[in-house]
């Protein structure tokens, strides 16, 4: 490899991620800087990129930042090329899984189209290729056990068409609601922000299997966690973003979140 480097700013610019969100990645020790310039800005090479790389992949793939570690290793760079090159070979498989499954989808949406503008009986058997609800099965049982994800699935399965509608509006409502506020600038501790929060706990204990709704659950320290995945996961900080971009919907909703938690869970 070459022996160019890139600066922080210039690496959180080219994988849409922030300088803030790289500095915490060296903070745990999952992917620290090349060098440290003498104006204190960190640097990457492109060893570090690689790595970076996989750190986002990994994400995608829904681990978190403790299992991404395990799977990765101490960030010394000293990983042979080789090594990268296999490790990535298996991510690539992976995606070209996820881009198989979109493709069936899009397929079977494009389908459905056709046959209603054209007046043809729909075919039931191919209108869903592609779609599976159980796709975090294992993401969801890894974090919370296999009986978290059967109580989801169970409770999901239960559902009327109607009331998975109505769950569904009401999810996005919330997400619209949140977006609002943070783009408002009021303060995350304001009766306002705070009304979100409840009903975002609210929201979080109505769902069986998660730590939120058993009664022995610590229904605090799992808000004050999902408050910190919204941001770091970009899959989960989308949900909030707002039009300016980056994580501050995302960190608008965290920091309301842990207020409430503190005062009232």
């Amino acid at each position: 490899m070459s022996s160019r480097d890139w600066s922080i700013q210039e690496i959180a610019r080219l994988a849409g991620t922030t300088s803030r969100t790289l500095r915490h990645y060296d903070d745990i020790g999952l992917l620290a800087p090349t060098r440290i310039a003498a104006n204190g800005y960190r640097h990457y090479d492109e060893t570090a990129l690689v790595r970076l790389q996989r750190i986002l992949l990994l994400r995608e793939l829904g681990l978190g930042l403790p299992q991404i570690a395990e799977v990765l290793g101490p960030s010394t760079g000293s990983g042979t090329e080789r090594a990268e090159a296999s490790a990535l070979e298996t991510h690539l498989a992976l995606l070209r899984e996820e881009q198989t499954r979109l493709a069936r989808q899009i397929a079977s949406v494009e389908s459905t189209i056709d046959a209603l503008r054209g007046g043809e009986e729909l075919m039931a058997e191919n209108m869903f290729d592609g779609f599976d609800h159980t796709q975090y099965k294992d993401e969801v049982e890894q974090r919370w056990g296999a009986k978290a994800y059967a109580d989801g699935d169970r409770w999901w399965r239960s559902m009327t068409d109607a009331e998975r509608t109505d769950w569904k509006q009401r999810v996005a409502g919330l997400g619209r609601d949140w977006i609002a506020a943070a783009e408002s600038g009021i303060d995350p501790a304001s009766d306002e922000a705070q009304a979100l929060a409840r009903r975002h706990v609210e929201w979080l204990t109505g769902v069986p299997g998660t730590p939120a709704s058993a009664p022995d659950g610590d229904v605090k320290a799992y808000v004050l966690g999902l408050g910190e995945m919204y941001v770091a996961d970009p899959r989960f900080g989308a949900n909030y973003a707002t039009s300016s971009g980056g994580t501050h919907g995302a960190e608008f909703v965290r920091d309301a979140l842990r207020v409430y938690a503190e005062a009232n869970l």
